[in-house]
């Protein structure tokens, strides 16, 4: 049930953020989003089976970069029939009210070594939170791999609303882990 993050969630999931302007695309069958908590202790690990990152990223004009995502919230499982039947509902993700968890980048810092923060909008539920994704680029041929970990606080986000808010169920921490492979991205 720790069904959370998307992170963007999150977004984490901006880590999309890779470099030269034209026709940068997203391998999805390469790609993954995947939430991590804790219920009662124990690890517990979901994923989204379905997303898409806009992406338009230049190292030499990271002013001018800019990254999104978007991820479709029904598509989130734990991996169980059962959990998965309630991730839906409006206690956790409300994917009728909410169908889509989205991330847009507002700015882009190098920090060397194919590292940067890509700053920006993380809204999860009706819920808009200001965050920095910490992400590592490596480039091998004609692909790039963005990964990077997002930690969300899952209450801010209300997703495991009611007697799900109870932390000592299912802990408000939640890491967003993502891992993006990217086309047509120049030189880092």
């Amino acid at each position: 049930m720790s069904s959370l993050l998307k992170l963007s969630v999150a977004l984490l999931i901006s880590g999309a953020a890779v470099g030269a302007f034209a026709q940068q695309k997203l391998v999805p069958a390469q790609s993954e989003i995947v939430f991590v908590s804790k219920q009662m202790g124990v690890g517990v690990e979901g994923h989204f089976k379905k997303f898409d990152a806009q992406v338009n990223f230049d190292a030499a004009k990271l002013d001018a970069s800019k990254v999104s995502f978007t991820v479709d919230m029904a598509s989130a499982t734990l991996g169980a029939p059962e959990t998965d039947a309630e991730l839906p509902k409006p206690t956790w993700f409300s994917t009728a009210k909410f169908p889509q968890a989205t991330f847009v980048s507002s700015s882009i810092k190098a920090l060397g070594g194919g590292k940067f923060d890509v700053a920006g909008k993380l809204s999860i539920k009706g819920q808009v939170r200001d965050v920095v994704v910490p992400v590592a680029m490596v480039q091998t041929g004609p692909t790039t791999v963005a990964t990077g970990v997002l930690p969300i606080k899952r209450l801010a986000f209300k997703i495991g609303e009611g007697e799900w808010a109870d932390t000592s169920m299912v802990a408000d921490d939640v890491q967003v882990k993502f891992k993006f492979s990217l086309t047509g991205v120049g030189k880092l």
